[in-house]
């Protein structure tokens, strides 16, 4: 830890008044100036920013950059020293006017309370498998989202970006996939559920707790099957003097790697190469290619330079004997490197306030948690092949021009080679100009009581509120004959939700005999939510821009059927739920754990709606045994074990009836045309033996500290099985539906996961090391369909595309299902001579096309040979952290990876003979000998329209997501308000190692519950920034 970065602050005016007067008060007759100096025990470091108080007093001051202090005592005062990660110490006033006092800090890290829910328990006594993120390792990551800076700093828990634009949510799974629906973690801020973190600015958070294991989880019950994390934002302590923090950042964002396609020349010639492989004449000669140049970099023109990004964050804390409070105010914004500010955009406001207060001689607690955020943003189109922007960079030709002559976007329509493509960035410009604004308030009111020593009671009622406001514009315009708009329209949508919480909790901690320490609890929680929203779109726009983009712009002239309106009420939620917890340790040395929950849910039917969530752990401090008291090198060492089981009602609502509804149902009865009786009919098949799916978790683990405390061990064993799976099961079609929600499926988990974490001193240079990594398998159990498959969707990957994906007994969730192929055949004799029982198996194929492996040896191909190809789920996760201090300076790598996962790259429209090809294309067989991985071209791309291991490329990577360094130039002012002064240089998304030759192998886009899915996908950026961090 760099003491120098440490906290210390500038008294606020008030407070100083408030001190000083109470100073005079005390010591008018008999008080002197007592000076000192606080120090490292072990390295004899100064310590500045430690608080120097008077017991019985608000009397205190904070240690200088050099670690001294001044402040007026009498004989017989106790001062009171205390720091952060320091035991406390006193020291009595006696003659002496100057004193040398030393702190300890060993086994510092376990006396640390950590966050587990519905309370806090000393880190030495957790016995299920939880870990905890400080604030500070997350903000020194400078990223906007909070998600994004964990990566690689927590075993077993995978994040991913969904997209690299601004503002794009990260994928978060922990201890792998356990459902085909969501498997999203619980989100609880400040003791309030909610869906999402990102409207978090980093520096407002103090601390993350993740809940891995059921055990820990239980206690959120129907909502935890995917995991628990828990975020505590920033609160002031009882005593502490007021800190006053200032942190910014600017930095510059632009490509880490861009996708290699074929410029025009080399496109003409695969053009013309296909079409002989077609039968057909080439289009081009030698002379036209040799003349046609690079073209149009497609890929080249989407993308920006430069994209700025900042954030400035604006704070407070502090507190008085009876109070304390913690403030901030952010401001971040990131411009996107697809299309820049004007098309892809993310700025947040965000205004935070946690108060606490003690009242009736600190029996009453009263305080509140409350983050609010505002939010402007507009992006292009990231989810699939017809809501992806940048997939048309890569498709389209290098031959059409960016501009014409007049320098507006090329019409296309009269190319005599392809007039149906079009300028793809005229089409992201016209098609995604949109404004987006998001408000969003979450926190909650508090008040505790502790009427006798031991028995709290607390209640809480917690909110999160969510509006959403947004309006998007199309112009007319034309592109080819198959992209253009021939009136103008204006859309405009805006919703509103909010959930409810109401919490009480009644706690008793007691001693027996000094030894037994018991911790009873026992508490409700009710949920509700609800919301509505609304949108409606219009044409033929008096005013022809974004700024005009309003209904009330509209006129509709041409066509009145481009009305459009709708809206309607959520579907409203209530839960209400009990639970309990008992806690027991001896000599804090023998621990157990055991909570229960009940669930009542409005998502299910009566007789099911209640769901019981048992959980049981247990540990033992071995290293607190006499026996191993007195090893020199152990200095610490629990064991765990934990089992315990958690829910999911992840469903839509109301699937349990079968609702009836009257949209389009207008009938003719009698043989009088045009009089229509409006009718209805049931919209879905109703199940009313619909049930939670239940995930059951056992865990094994132990946590070590050895060789003096400065290497710290964690490890974990789990087995995770989730049944009763929520799924969409088919139907007899005599039924009028085609599918029904059941119970059924299962899938298992199992892994293990480690940590190091190694931190020493040599005089004023520290270092530490951390390396975590995760091993998980995925296994799908028995699904109760005719067929044992939950079967993915098709039309995904291009147009008129296949089945890729599925869910099936004994296979990974969501694995690659496709043909295995064994290379390319170099000539027609060979491929004449694959047969089966004198019987061509591909009887159309000739030299250069790509051999497929007939599994079940019947001598043709089909969907009877298609089998797992590829596998989506990592084998490892891993993450690597770095960090060094010297004499003012700091450094720091942060690292994340993931390795024995696959990934499918779909980039082109194989529907289409036309589209422009991967650069890796040149690499194709053109005769013999010359390729055995990649076939010949054809216009129908015969090669590539039955989705199989082509498709498929490895998914390894490593990448440096973090590269700090800094200096804190405080030590070297004689301002003693002015505890930090930090300058620092950060590079984000520094390099990727990998295989892949897409722009960026983490790829947290999914289709359905099947992930790693490429169709032209939006990279991270790399960002070279430079930062501040001021303390007063």
């Amino acid at each position: 830890m760099n003491r120098t970065t440490t906290r210390k602050g500038m008294i606020v005016f008030i407070w100083t008044m408030i001190f000083a007067l109470s100073a005079s008060l005390s010591f008018a007759q008999t008080a002197r100036t007592i000076k000192g100096q606080v120090i490292d025990e072990k390295d004899l470091q100064p310590i500045p920013g430690a608080i120097v108080k008077i017991k019985g007093t608000t009397t205190g001051t904070a240690t200088d950059n050099e670690g001294n202090f001044s402040i007026e005592a009498k004989n017989g005062d106790v001062l009171l020293i205390s720091f952060l990660g320091y035991n406390e110490r006193s020291v009595t006033i006696g003659a002496s006017n100057s004193y040398n006092i030393k702190l300890s800090n060993e086994s510092k890290s376990l006396e640390e309370v950590v966050v587990i829910g519905y309370g806090v328990q000393k880190k030495k006594l957790v016995t299920g498998a939880n870990m905890q993120v400080k604030g500070d390792d997350l903000h020194k990551q400078s990223t906007t989202n909070a998600l994004q800076a964990l990566q690689g700093q927590a075993a077993g828990v995978q994040i991913t970006s969904v997209s690299g634009q601004p503002g794009d949510p990260l994928s978060v799974i922990i201890r792998g996939k356990g459902t085909v629906g969501s498997v999203s973690p619980l989100y609880v801020v400040d003791g309030v559920q909610t869906g999402d973190i990102s409207y978090l600015n980093p520096a407002d958070i103090e601390s993350v707790d993740i809940l891995k294991d059921a055990a820990s989880a239980a206690i959120y019950g129907s909502q935890s099957a995917n995991g628990v994390v828990l975020v505590t934002t920033k609160s002031g302590k009882v005593g502490q003097k007021a800190q006053i923090t200032f942190d910014a950042y600017f930095g510059q964002q632009s490509l880490a790697k861009k996708a290699q396609l074929l410029n025009a020349s080399e496109y003409a010639t695969l053009m013309n190469e296909a079409a002989f492989n077609s039968g057909k004449a080439p289009y081009f000669s030698n002379g036209d290619i040799s003349q046609m140049g690079a073209g149009t970099d497609w890929l080249g023109e989407m993308f920006v330079d430069q994209a700025p990004t900042s954030n400035y964050s604006f704070g407070a804390n502090g507190g008085s004997e009876f109070s304390s409070y913690s403030a901030s105010l952010a401001y971040t914004n990131q411009q996107g490197i697809v299309g820049g500010k004007d098309l892809s955009n993310y700025e947040r406001y965000s205004i935070r306030l946690n108060s606490d207060h003690k009242l009736y001689k600190n029996i009453i607690t009263l305080g509140e948690n409350v983050t609010f955020s505002y939010v402007n943003n507009n992006g292009i189109g990231t989810g699939g092949q017809y809501n992806n922007t940048l997939r048309g960079a890569f498709a389209t030709s290098p031959f059409v021009p960016m501009y014409d002559e007049n320098g507006e976007f090329y019409d296309n329509s009269l190319s005599t080679w392809n007039n149906g493509e079009a300028n793809p960035y005229a089409q992201m410009y016209y098609n995604n100009q949109n404004r987006n604004n998001n408000q969003r308030l979450l926190g909650n009111i508090y008040l505790g009581a502790e009427p006798i020593k031991g028995l709290r009671f607390r209640t809480s009622v917690g909110l999160d509120y969510a509006s959403f406001e947004g309006r998007s514009f199309n112009p007319i315009y034309k592109l080819s004959i198959y992209s253009f708009n021939n009136a103008s329209r204006v859309f405009q949508s805006m919703n509103k939700g909010q959930s409810l919480t109401w919490d009480n909790q009644l706690s008793y901690n007691f001693k027996l005999n000094n030894n037994h320490a018991f911790e009873v609890m026992a508490g409700t929680s009710s949920f509700q939510s609800s919301g509505s929203g609304l949108n409606a779109g219009n044409s033929d726009l008096i005013f022809d821009d974004l700024n005009h983009a309003w209904l009330t712009n509209a006129t509709n002239r041409s066509n009145a059927s481009a009305i459009g309106f709708g809206g309607s009420a959520y579907s409203p939620e209530k839960r209400m739920s009990y639970f309990g917890r008992l806690t027991y340790n001896y000599k804090e040395k023998y621990m157990i754990n055991t909570t229960l929950r009940g669930d009542g849910s409005s998502r299910f039917a009566e007789g099911h709606r209640w769901g019981f969530f048992p959980s049981v752990s247990a540990g033992w401090v071995a290293s607190n045994e006499d026996f191993m008291k007195n090893s020199s090198w152990l200095n610490f060492f629990k064991l765990r074990a934990s089992w315990g089981q958690v829910g999911n009602q992840n469903i839509a609502p109301y699937l349990y009836l079968s609702p009836i509804s009257f949209a389009n149902t207008n009938y003719i009865f009698g043989s009088e045309e045009g009089q229509l009786v409006p009718g209805s009919f049931p919209s879905q098949l109703g199940n009313p033996n619909l049930k939670w799916e239940t995930s059951e978790q056992t865990n094994i683990g132990f946590d070590a500290n050895v060789l003096n405390n400065k290497l710290t061990i964690n490890a974990d064993f789990y087995i995770k099985k989730t049944k009763d799976w929520l799924i969409a099961a088919p139907v007899i079609a005599s039924t009028g539906f085609s599918t029904m929600m059941i119970n059924g499926g299962d899938v298992k988990n199992s892994g293990v996961e480690l940590a190091l974490t190694y931190k020493d001193r040599a005089g004023q240079f520290g270092y530490s090391i951390g390396v975590n990594g995760a091993y998980n398998k995925n296994e799908v159990g028995q699904i109760p369909t005719a067929d044992g498959i939950v079967h993915g969707s098709t039309n995904s990957l291009y147009a008129n595309s296949g089945e890729f994906y599925r869910a099936q007994n004994g296979y990974a969730m969501g694995y690659f299902w496709g043909l295995k192929t064994d290379g390319v055949f170099q000539t027609a004799e060979e491929a004449t001579a694959y047969q089966h029982n004198g019987k061509r198996i591909q009887p159309d194929a000739v030299a250069g096309d790509v051999k497929y492996v007939d599994r079940n040896n019947d001598g043709q191909i089909n969907d009877q040979d298609k089998t797992m190809i590829g596998n989506p789920n990592p084998d490892f996760t891993f993450g690597i952290t770095l960090g060094a201090d010297f004499k003012g300076f700091d450094f720091s790598l942060q690292a994340s990876g993931v390795a024995g996962n696959d990934l499918v790259q779909s980039w082109r429209d194989q529907s289409s003979s036309k589209g422009n090809y991967s650069a890796a294309m040149l690499d194709r067989w053109h005769g013999e000998g010359s390729s055995n991985s990649l076939p010949r071209l054809t216009e129908d791309n015969r090669n590539w329209t039955t989705f199989s291991d082509l498709y498929v490329h490895k998914g390894d990577y490593l990448k440096i997501n973090n590269v700090t360094l800094g200096y804190d130039f405080s030590h070297l002012t004689k301002n003693s308000y002015l505890s930090k002064l930090r300058f620092y240089f950060s590079v984000l998304n520094l390099y990727t190692f990998t295989s892949y030759n897409g722009m960026d192998p983490e790829i947290g886009y999914s289709d359905s519950f099947a992930s790693g899915i490429d169709l032209g996908y939006y990279p991270r950026p790399r960002t070279i920034m430079f930062g501040a961090n001021i303390k007063f």
